[in-house]
């Protein structure tokens, strides 16, 4: 009744109108720029306003749930957070739990929720109570970042506040995306524009001290650095020497010598990989002697191997980066620059320097064991290496004319239609079958990957001939097919037998033992039963014969029949099986034998991976036009990444030190289900374990009575 009333039905009409002008303005404000902080310092500062914040944050987290960047306000002031220390928040804090929940969360007093972090800087959670809200951001299905809202007084915001800042992450969820990304494709444009600028630096000279000069110099202005030195190795003593620096203090480290392992430097020079230690002094490889010989203070160091021919013949530091840490990829230009100074020293000539790398490169591109070619952004082919003009019988100028979907199936669906999937930087790897000039085909395993070639953008594409590991896996059917048909007659007498002997033991008043043992064998050899009926499946299902025996059956008699099979197995390890089935469910239209197969196999993995006392839950549903029934097990789970391979052939989630089999069941339950026209899946679960669940049509032509 109270919904009819005028004057709320107008309060809600204002409240409405309030929050799409609010939605409005701030869709203006960030629309106007792809510069990530400012965008941050937008919604964050128009989420403060609107709710009455007097702190917050908004962390930005890339496809891994790293924090990449931050924006934080308290009592008017901007504070500035390490990678680090976002990280530490997120592992233990409010913010790592809303990341992890993507559920957005209000504490009326955050003095009674352990989820919130006090701290002692006075800077941002500190350490008298207030009211928080904090939503995730989640954009195009992934998690963007986080929002947290803070203000001193408790229970100071409400249900309606956390909505509207949920709102508001919904509307600046794809600008913050759309920044980072962007962010992140100038922060690759930067680390190729400074590679190339110091290809051209070092290459202004053949004097060798201004070459080493020249690669301080580009150092310090790619990384924005308080100094940078280089050593290099002396292999006579096993020693690495400063030979330069660009540091203004009158005693700098030239001429100072260590022992390989020695310092952070001497460690880098021994193991040849470059590291970031954004606090030296918290890191055991720090030789503070250098510092006290210098007089310098050294707080944050990135250093990188200097390389000559695969040898690691010096090293590269970069110390005390401006803005207090280093960035991710700091490491990579230090890397690069360095690839390029172990040329520019050994020949002290920047032109052979880029000659080398450039032969190396093809070198690399011809001699590969596999069939390598580039093509450009449209997929018309522009080198191939020998190894693919052997494989593909095609000569290079041949080659050269063809686009690469003519040598194989492009996996569409993986990379676009367009190769837009290619844009991240990733590299994308599927199966397909190659088309070479003679008419053969050869199935590879297809590796793609965007490369520059000459600062043009290009897609290299990596053909490895899987031809003899194809042949080997139908191998390894054909012999399974063969077992299993051959144990299909000796196991139906054996079934024959103990039906026989079952009769003339009359064993119900019998031996009590004998009767267990009757019955572990009659359990043992329905199981291989089972198994061999399922493995012949597959073959069928996989060469795409229909499923013709559809019966209707009642999903109650199927999960009876897989208790049955189970109950036995759980009853040893102490397991309780429990059911939930509504009471009207209808029949489902199914090859009964191949789903009470599914079902128990399902079943028995449960509890084969359930611990003693554990819990195992078989339940059905109707959900549209299909009956929905489901396995749920206390165990310890299947990581997200393996949601989908766990259902392919020979897949075992637990290895070698997991229990036994082939990795064949839940691929023979996927086809079954597939070719019932079902659908299966994993859920998680809130706890421990996981749910497999599976649809099946239900049979709609079934009269009621």
């Amino acid at each position: 009744m109270s919904e009819n009333n005028p004057l709320i039905q107008s309060n809600l009409g204002e409240r409405s109108r309030a929050s799409l002008e609010l939605l409005y303005h701030i869709s203006r404000e960030i629309a106007s720029t792809l510069d990530l902080p400012t965008v941050l310092r937008r919604v964050l500062l128009l989420a403060m306003r609107n709710i009455g914040a007097n702190s917050g944050s908004i962390i930005v987290l890339d496809d891994s749930g790293t924090p990449v960047a931050s924006a934080i306000i308290h009592e008017n002031q901007i504070v500035e957070r390490t990678p680090d220390e976002l990280s530490i928040t997120l592992k233990k804090g409010l913010a790592g739990w809303v990341m992890r929940q993507r559920q957005a969360v209000l504490i009326p007093d955050t003095s009674q929720d352990g989820r919130w972090i006090y701290r002692s800087d006075g800077t941002n959670e500190v350490s008298s109570s207030k009211s928080v809200v904090s939503v995730p951001v989640i954009a195009r299905e992934q998690i963007a970042g986080v929002i947290t809202l803070a203000h001193a007084q408790t229970n100071f915001f409400n249900l309606d506040h956390l909505e509207l800042i949920q709102a508001i992450a919904d509307q600046a969820s794809i600008a913050v995306l759309n920044a980072r990304l962007y962010g992140e494709s100038q922060r690759q444009a930067r680390v190729m524009t400074a590679l190339a600028q110091s290809a051209t630096a070092i290459a202004a000279s053949l004097e060798r001290d201004e070459v080493l000069q020249h690669i301080l110099d580009q150092v310090s202005q790619a990384l924005q650095v308080e100094a940078v030195s280089l050593a290099l190795v002396d292999p006579k003593t096993n020693e690495i020497e400063f030979q330069a620096s660009n540091s203004r203090k009158k005693q700098n480290v030239t001429g100072i010598r260590l022992k390989l392992r020695q310092g952070i430097a001497g460690w880098v020079a021994s193991e040849g990989q470059g590291v970031i230690v954004q606090n030296v002094a918290a890191d055991a490889r720090f030789y503070a002697v250098v510092d006290q010989k210098t007089g310098f203070q050294t707080r944050a160091v990135a250093c990188a191997p200097i390389r000559w021919q695969g040898e690691v013949i010096g090293v590269l530091e970069a110390i005390n980066p401006h803005q207090g840490y280093f960035d991710p990829d700091a490491l990579l230009v230090l890397a690069g620059i360095g690839s390029l100074a172990g040329s520019a020293i050994q020949h002290a000539q920047n032109f052979e320097d880029l000659g080398s790398a450039h032969q190396r490169y093809l070198d690399l591109f011809e001699d590969n064991i596999n069939s390598m070619l580039i093509s450009d952004q449209k997929g018309l082919i522009l080198e191939a290496n020998r190894e693919a003009i052997r494989l593909s019988g095609y000569h290079s100028e041949m080659l050269s004319h063809l686009a690469i979907g003519q040598l194989h199936e492009i996996a569409r669906d993986q990379l676009g239609q367009g190769f837009e999937a290619l844009a991240s930087g990733k590299t994308i790897t599927y199966e397909s079958v190659l088309h070479t000039q003679g008419g053969v085909e050869i199935p590879v395993e297809v590796r793609v990957h965007p490369i520059e070639v000459d600062g043009i953008p290009c897609i290299q594409w990596v053909f490895r001939n899987i031809q003899e590991r194809k042949e080997l896996e139908q191998m390894r059917d054909d012999l399974l097919s063969s077992i299993y048909h051959d144990l299909r007659s000796p196991l139906s007498n054996v079934i024959s037998s103990m039906d026989v002997l079952s009769q003339m033991l009359s064993l119900e008043k019998g031996n009590p033992a004998i009767q267990s043992l009757f019955n572990i064998a009659v359990r043992s050899t329905e199981r291989i039963q089972r198994l061999t009926n399922s493995l012949l499946d597959i073959n069928r299902l996989e060469a795409g014969q229909p499923i013709v025996n559809l019966q209707p059956v009642e999903p109650q008699s199927l999960v009876r029949d897989a208790l049955d099979a189970v109950s036995p197995i759980a009853k040893n390890k102490n397991q309780q099986i429990q059911t939930e089935l509504i009471d009207a469910l209808p029949q489902v239209m199914i090859d009964g034998d191949m789903i009470r197969r599914v079902l128990i196999n399902l079943t028995e993995n449960a509890v084969k991976f359930t611990p003693p006392q554990g819990k195992i839950t078989i339940g059905a549903a109707l959900e549209g036009e299909y009956v929905r029934m489901w396995v749920e097990d206390t165990g310890p789970g299947i990581p997200r990444e393996k949601h989908q391979s766990i259902f392919d052939k020979y897949t075992r989630l637990h290895g070698k030190g997991g229990p036994a089999g082939f990795g064949l069941g839940l691929a023979y339950c996927r086809l079954a289900v597939e070719g019932h026209g079902g659908r299966i899946w994993i859920e998680d679960t809130a706890k421990t374990g996981s749910r497999f669940v599976f649809t099946l049509p239900a049979n709609t032509e079934r009269k009621e009575i």
